[in-house]
């Protein structure tokens, strides 16, 4: 018998027994479920950090005072680091010559923009640049002008707006050349940035960005740490260059031999690294709950098929007397597994790409299909479908025809 007559036969017997292959797949679609609903919202999670990292230069890291992600919380040791001056910026900027760019930036968070009788809401975030800074965020000015050397040297009250400020303060005037006020200081607005990816859903375009010289004048007495941003020439000189900078601003910052570093580095792959550790477990249980899930559920089926084959006693010694083969009876009832278990894996993904999807809409990230899960999804369950349904299958093969005649 053809493999395709057989994939027919296996499909008629499943729909014939509605209510016995709904019950028979419940543990494959809870066990898929489970899987597939966490990985897709660690995929939308993780998809949603790297869109919002892609305003990062992709050759670019940063030289910060703390580690940008804390899972267990600051030590002794970081938490006893000096801050990151603009003079030791200056001085890596000087000395480091095999990198393309080294800016530096300060942000003081929570401020109000007013224009008029218009003002933002206080989440407004007000960067303080050098003219690297602005090169090495991939920050690019959509119209109007960037910073000048001139607006750093004479801490010049000018600012470049982000979209979400213009949004809100200059619905329909061109904001260029307009006075706002920042934090109730007189800022005059040469340019206005171009929109940011948003990462979980929430816009990176609440900022306002002015000389760093202009900043510490207002803002130094906060006594803020600066981040250094630092660019590669090239994907294939970037690591040689972090380790150049990691030396030279140990010395910069009198760090002994020996000793580790008073400061961290930051960049793209590196909070993808910590992104992957921090899922990565998350993950394993996930699979682990999933295995034990399909463990049971394949039990279940393999119960469920032995019955069929009771049950069909009869029918198989019938068609084993017309000349059925032992293959193409093992054949049979293996796909009707294999189909089982593909109708439970298919119902699982699609609910738990569904719910995982309506989760991350409260979280406000983009929707996901984790595909490289789907594709596991759907081999573990064939593999439960073989697995599972080679006995009973077997046992069908091999049943003497003369007393399948005689079962009642």
């Amino acid at each position: 018998m053809r493999i395709d007559q057989l994939f027919t036969i296996s499909f008629q017997s499943v729909l014939n027994n509605k209510l016995r292959t709904s019950l028979t797949i419940l543990g494959v679609v809870v066990g898929i479920f489970s899987i597939i609903v966490i990985m897709t919202i660690i995929t939308m999670l993780q998809n949603s950090i790297e869109d919002g990292l892609a305003m990062l230069n992709k050759n670019t890291f940063q030289i910060q005072k703390f580690d940008a992600i804390q899972t267990h919380g600051r030590d002794r040791s970081q938490r006893n680091r000096k801050n990151i001056t603009i003079e030791e910026a200056y001085r890596l900027k000087k000395v480091l010559q095999q990198a393309k760019y080294v800016g530096a930036e300060q942000w003081q968070s929570g401020k109000v923009i007013k224009f008029g009788n218009r003002e933002t809401n206080p989440n407004i975030h007000v960067g303080g640049q050098t003219l690297d800074a602005l090169r090495t965020n991939d920050f690019n000015v959509e119209y109007g002008r960037d910073l000048r050397e001139s607006d750093i040297l004479y801490s010049t009250n000018v600012c470049i707006l982000g979209q979400a400020v213009v949004e809100k303060i200059f619905p329909n005037i061109n904001p260029v050349g307009q006075m706002v006020r920042v934090d109730s200081n007189p800022f005059r607005v040469i340019g206005v940035m171009e929109k940011q990816p948003e990462m979980f859903g929430e816009s990176n375009d609440d900022y306002v960005l002015i000389p760093i010289t202009t900043w510490q004048s207002i803002y130094g007495k906060y006594k803020r740490s600066v981040n250094i941003m630092v660019t590669a020439y090239s994907k294939e000189e970037y690591d040689d260059v972090i380790e150049a900078a990691i030396g030279y601003f140990r010395t910069i910052r009198k760090v002994k031999p020996g000793e580790p570093d008073d400061f961290s580095i930051f960049s793209n792959e590196s909070m993808i690294t910590t992104v992957n550790d921090i899922t990565g477990p998350i993950k394993i249980g996930a699979l682990v709950v999933s295995l034990i899930a399909l463990l049971a559920a394949g039990v279940g089926i393999m119960n469920i098929m032995l019955v069929s084959v009771t049950e069909r006693t009869r029918e198989i010694g019938i068609r084993k007397a017309i000349g059925a083969r032992r293959n193409s009876i093992l054949i049979q009832f293996l796909i009707e597994a294999i189909i089982l278990c593909f109708l439970g894996g298919v119902v699982g993904i699609i609910i738990g790409v569904g719910i995982g999807n309506l989760a991350g809409s409260f979280l406000n990230v983009p929707a996901a299909i984790p595909i490289d899960w789907v594709i596991i999804g759907i081999s573990l369950c064939v593999m439960v479908g073989i697995i599972f349904g080679t006995y009973p299958a077997y046992k069908a093969a091999n049943l003497d025809p003369i007393e399948a005649l005689r079962y009642e």
